[in-house]
């Protein structure tokens, strides 16, 4: 790399300090330095000049904006697991190579999911808040004060068995849940009879007799509203939802509907569908104690960003150096 001439990165918000360390180390990169999301017009004026742009899932980018990327941008290596931000068709027509950072942050999302469900059934962000919020609520221990649900022994419903919803699998079973999923395609046998797990190639009938479900599928034209209002009426009064995924897989105004009548009876989310807007009905649901809200942190570890970072540098000096980057997003596939 220091024989040739470095490329020009430009990356959209703050990294962890030794990924921008590295990354000033190796290109010439312009950092964020404030975090401030960057504007489209900004993102444009960049793309006009530097090589690579290094976006994130907060970043869209779409035939448009790509129409204003100038002939020497050639990468785009976004600084994210899933590329549904990424018009990856049009940046192929374009001759731009999409590259993403999967398999990172696998163990890091299934740890939330499981901290999710947990918080939903046995009430810890309800009980957190009357100590801190109102300390004299609390008059002691009561054998029917602040009753939640005991996992142990229930059924949880996993929507999407990939990578991170077998890891959810693996933790729920250690809970004592009984594994059921849907997936597009069996899970190898080994796996299922590990997990002891339930396949059912019918979403409605393996929803309608789980306890828990869990969405762990990628956002994508097929699963938009994939859990519509027709499949969240076939929830049980007494299931819950939990999604670490992605806020549109879920028909989110017939889930808060659901909720306030309770025909469901609770939901742990790190993902909206309006993202980074919250429906001011959710919020209102958590302060009634029916849902638990995370500002989508399920993947927020140091450990995590930074095999992220670790995974852009790569995948850019590997294309400078005249290979195929090892995550190539290929058109069709995001």
């Amino acid at each position: 790399m220091t024989s040739k001439k470095r490329p020009r990165v430009y990356i959209t918000r703050k990294l962890p300090d030794a990924v921008e360390t590295r990354m000033r180390e190796l290109f010439d990169a312009e950092l964020n330095i404030d975090d401030t999301p960057r504007s489209r017009d900004e993102l444009a004026a960049a793309m006009k000049t530097v090589d690579v742009l290094v976006p994130t899932v907060t970043d869209r980018i779409d035939e448009a904006l790509l129409a204003e990327a100038g002939p020497q941008m050639k990468l785009i290596a976004s600084f994210s697991n899933g590329t549904d931000h990424i018009d990856v068709d049009a940046a192929a027509k374009r001759g731009i190579t999409v590259t993403n950072t999967p398999n990172v942050l696998t163990e890091d999302t299934a740890d939330m999911t499981l901290a999710l469900i947990l918080a939903v059934n046995r009430r810890l962000t309800e009980g957190a808040q009357i100590l801190t919020e109102k300390p004299g609520d609390w008059g002691g221990w009561s054998p029917t004060w602040m009753l939640g649900r005991r996992i142990w022994g229930k059924r949880i419903g996993i929507v999407g068995m990939g990578r991170i919803g077998t890891a959810v699998a693996r933790r729920a079973k250690a809970f004592g849940l009984s594994i059921h999923y849907h997936n597009r395609k069996r899970v190898n046998p080994a796996t299922e009879e590990e997990l002891e797990a339930t396949y059912w190639d019918s979403l409605d009938q393996m929803l309608a007799r789980v306890d828990i479900v869990s969405i762990n599928c990628p956002s994508t034209p097929a699963t938009f509203h994939l859990i519509s209002a027709r499949r969240l009426a076939l929830l049980q009064p007494t299931s819950i939802i939990v999604n670490t995924a992605r806020g549109d897989i879920i028909d989110e105004a017939a889930m808060i509907q659901l909720l306030r009548d309770n025909r469901i009876a609770g939901a742990g989310l790190d993902v909206y569908q309006n993202e980074p807007a919250i429906n001011p009905k959710l919020i209102k649901l958590a302060n009634q104690g029916r849902v638990v809200l995370l500002p989508h942190m399920g993947s927020a570890t140091i450990e995590g960003r930074i095999d992220m970072g670790d995974k852009v540098i790569i995948n850019i000096r590997t294309f400078f150096d005249g290979h195929r980057p090892p995550n190539r997003v290929l058109p069709g596939r995001n």
